[in-house]
């Protein structure tokens, strides 16, 4: 986590606070990234990650603020993707899922390595695809809290634009995003573990 890092977190996060699309959908989707903020402020001293994590992570924080700004169903660019490819709906939301298993797939990875938690690859890999699993179901039962509490206003928030799988779709999207991170990135995060002797 260096300079360039925060700059780019501070400058997309301003430029979402700017006249979001919904002030209330805005609050819940990048208070997660603020969340990340602190914990990984907390930690650069007693915990650093990897340079490949730090990315991830902000590449995350990204995704949640855009999806902030214009809600996850009203993101332009994947508005013109789906008039353009003939889709029946603005899938940003099932972008944001899948890296809601992607980089917390690696994030867990890291930790359970350093902490040396579980012995065995296939056991650790399949305890990560199970953790982003839960992270996902998690984040559906806060959804539908939010739902029950303050009702139509949290419809921005929810973003199934009427899809009634949306739910099962969007955990099936982390899953997916947790096993293609561990398979692409694996042997990557290893090296900079190795080379941050984080890893022996």
């Amino acid at each position: 986590m260096n300079r360039l890092w925060l700059t780019i977190f501070a400058l997309v996060f301003v430029w979402s606070a700017i006249r979001p699309f919904d002030t209330f959908t805005w609050f819940l989707e990048v208070s997660p990234a603020v969340i990340a903020l602190l914990v990984l402020l907390a930690t650069r001293k007693s915990f650093p990650l990897t340079g490949l994590v730090y990315t991830l992570i902000l590449v995350h924080c990204v995704i949640l603020m855009v999806g902030g700004h214009y809600t996850y169903a009203e993101v332009p660019l994947f508005d013109w993707i789906r008039d353009a490819f003939g889709l029946e709906r603005n899938n940003y939301d099932k972008l944001g899922h899948f890296a809601q298993g992607f980089i917390p797939a690696m994030v867990a990875r890291e930790i359970l390595l350093r902490k040396g938690v579980i012995n065995g690859r296939a056991w650790m890999n399949f305890m990560i695809v199970c953790f982003c699993l839960a992270v996902s179901a998690f984040y559906e039962l806060v959804e539908w809290a939010v739902a029950e509490i303050v009702g139509g206003p949290a419809e921005a928030f929810l973003g199934t634009q009427g899809y009634i799988w949306d739910t099962q779709s969007d955990m099936a999207f982390a899953m997916a995003g947790a096993i293609i991170a561990l398979l692409l990135l694996g042997k990557l995060h290893d090296r900079q573990l190795e080379g941050n002797g984080f890893l022996r």
